[in-house]
């Protein structure tokens, strides 16, 4: 008798992915609110340790990156230890082994998985695996924005996501986030246009007037555009409760201060909140009211600003971060080392920027040093409620992004104080590029681009205040250029030249602004 073959398909058992190590429990959000800054700081270690000895146990091209250092990981035992951990960057571990070899051993078969990429802004694009890890921790950052922002969750929220889609991570990383605060109990309406002008204002226009608050998330340059071109289009911002969400660059508290008056937005310490990512990491650390008051103290106390931030004469951006998700260090030339990653870990990460890293003790300490009572400053300000005693990290813009003169150092941030000018403003946009270039003698001379607002076809009438508006600016900020200013007049002023509104060289509307431009 001849058997019959079974019908039935066998099926090759797969090997369970492993537990995610992370999940956002009302234990875990209670611990933010409860936890002191000596819990956070041993946090830190704890974390960047134990993400330490996953990577040489679980990834192959970090162990090799070891063995070729001559790293004994199992001499890396305390907190002390971690200093002695190699630093990774792009050039000595990134682009050096295969691109599978430095993912979790099995991740990329096992895990459900979701692929970004840098913006090749320092080389060509490299692209991050991450899990709903990554998604979860940027979730409880933006959750406890909306919390803190006064928002009333009983009331219709309306989200406009206009960070960049497709393989870029701001977009569909605060997409994910917020449809996940909807999910636990926060009603929210989500439009993702992305960096799409034209749908963002059809969209506002159509369905906005249903919705009594708007969160408008996006570049700070792009939302200043919004929120300047959106009278043309009959929108009235004052007719919602606003807020705004902001990535990818540092911005000042002058900058912040309009994006209120525009708006109609009353408080500065809960309205608008920066965000400091990476498409490596997400959502790694955030303004919160805390951070905001400290900032804007430091504006107004020297002896403070100078205590805080280790270069006294440029604003770095202030945001507190969770040890849990991303740890950041400070390296001993001024570099940030973040730790963190999911399916492609990161340890001791140097991401690029400049900055430091002090705990909500070290603050206080310092506020006191001053004669400054942090905790009062807080209640007085009512904010009270949403201290959390996370340690602070502070950034400035990434130390390849800036241009010499005549050895003076200039960076786009002193530039941007120069713009930043109310009688300007109606003129330009506050959005352009410099370049140190050399004229027919070999003189060298700062060149700054400049876009003109919409609608305004000549910045000729305003040159000269806005020459003496930037010159002002970076004399007040840099000792270098106000020595060379005093010794060598108008040859280190700026050449402008303006630029129409969107034009395509300099100004493509939808995308990330380059500030610097290489000569």
């Amino acid at each position: 008798m001849r058997l019959r073959r079974s019908s039935a398909r066998v099926i090759k058992k797969k090997t369970p992915a492993r537990p995610r190590s992370f999940t956002v429990s009302p234990s875990f959000i209670a611990k933010l609110r409860t936890n002191e800054s000596a819990d956070w700081s041993r946090a830190t270690s704890t974390a960047i340790l134990k993400r330490f000895k996953d990577a040489y146990k679980n990834v192959s091209a970090y162990r090799h990156f070891l063995e070729r250092l001559d790293i004994d990981p199992v001499s890396i035992r305390t907190s002390k230890d971690v200093k002695r951990i190699p630093p990774i960057t792009k050039e000595n571990y990134l682009r050096v082994h295969p691109w599978e070899k430095l993912c979790v051993a099995g991740a990329l078969a096992e895990e459900p998985l979701v692929l970004t990429a840098t913006s090749g802004s320092t080389g060509q694009p490299f692209y991050i695996p991450r899990t709903d890890e990554v998604h979860d921790s940027s979730m409880v950052f933006h959750r406890l924005f909306m919390e803190r922002s006064g928002l009333d969750p009983a009331k219709s929220t309306l989200v406009v996501v206009a960070f960049g889609m497709g393989v870029w991570i701001g977009g569909i990383l605060t997409y994910e986030a917020l449809r996940r605060i909807s999910e636990h109990g926060w009603p929210l309406t989500v439009i993702t246009p992305g960096v799409n002008k034209k749908e963002i204002f059809e969209a506002l226009t159509h369905v906005a007037s249903a919705y009594e608050q708007v969160v408008l998330c996006g570049y700070p340059p792009f939302v200043k555009d919004l929120i300047d071109d959106a009278p043309e289009h009959g929108i009235e911002w004052k007719q919602w409760d606003i807020r705004i969400v902001c990535a990818a660059e540092a911005f000042s508290e002058h900058f912040r201060e309009y994006l209120m008056q525009k708006t109609g937005m009353k408080d500065p310490y809960r309205s608008v909140m920066n965000i400091y990512g990476s498409a490596e990491l997400g959502t790694m650390a955030t303004e919160t009211p805390l951070s905001i008051l400290l900032r804007r103290l430091a504006l107004k106390h020297e002896a403070l600003y100078r205590k805080l931030f280790s270069e006294a004469h440029r604003l770095p951006t202030l945001a507190q971060f969770i040890p849990d998700f991303v740890s950041f260090e400070a390296g001993t030339s001024g570099e940030v080392y973040a730790t963190g990653g999911t399916a492609l870990p990161f340890i001791r990460y140097d991401i690029g920027d400049q900055g430091g890293v002090f705990s909500y003790a070290d603050a206080v300490r310092m506020c006191t040093e001053v004669g400054i009572d942090l905790i009062a400053e807080a209640k007085r300000t009512g904010i009270g409620d949403t201290v959390m005693e996370l340690p602070f990290v502070y950034l400035y813009e990434r130390a390849d992004l800036s241009v010499k003169l005549y050895g003076a150092i200039i960076y786009p941030e002193h530039v941007k104080i120069g713009l930043q000018n109310p009688a300007l403003e109606k003129f330009i946009t506050g959005r352009f590029t410099m370049t140190t270039e050399h004229d027919a003698k070999h003189n060298e001379y700062l060149e700054i681009n400049i876009e003109l607002q919409r609608g305004v076809k000549d910045g000729e009438p305003i040159q000269a205040a806005l020459v003496e508006s930037v010159v002002k600016s970076l004399s007040a900020s840099s000792g270098e250029y106000q020595n060379n200013h005093v010794n060598m007049g108008d040859r280190v002023f700026p050449r402008i030249v303006f630029w129409p509104h969107g034009h395509p060289k300099y100004f493509h509307p939808g995308i990330k602004q380059k500030w610097v431009m290489s000569s």
